[in-house]
């Protein structure tokens, strides 16, 4: 994994807003948050190199579980083209979840390792 922009702030919307708006120099790449902090912008991932992956998902969703693969990270993944949020965890990827069932799953996951 190579560590882009780092940051290190309390997690809020407004900077999490302001790193993905397209026009970000930071746009491109991971927001690693941790123990409740920004850690870094801009990050890159390693990608999963699973090869029945669907061939419809891209570099981000590949990323998205390649990191789950080497760490205990959680990783969310909002596509570009349709605006639905998938996350990964442990290798594997729940698509198009809603905001509710996104809430209690990461309450779950996260809530595991408080």
């Amino acid at each position: 994994m190579e560590i882009g922009t780092k940051i290190d702030c309390d997690v809020n919307t407004e900077l999490i807003v302001s790193v993905f708006q397209t026009a970000s120099p930071l746009h491109d790449g991971a927001l690693i948050i941790k123990e409740g902090r920004i850690r870094s912008a801009s990050s890159i991932l390693p990608l999963t190199m699973k090869d029945d992956i669907d061939k419809r998902l891209g570099t981000r969703h590949r990323a998205a579980i390649g990191i789950t693969e080497v760490t205990d990270a959680v990783a969310l993944v909002v596509s570009e083209e349709t605006r639905k949020i998938s996350y990964a965890f442990r290798g594997g990827l729940s698509e198009d979840v809603d905001a509710d069932t996104l809430k209690k799953v990461l309450k779950e996951l996260l809530g595991r390792r408080a």
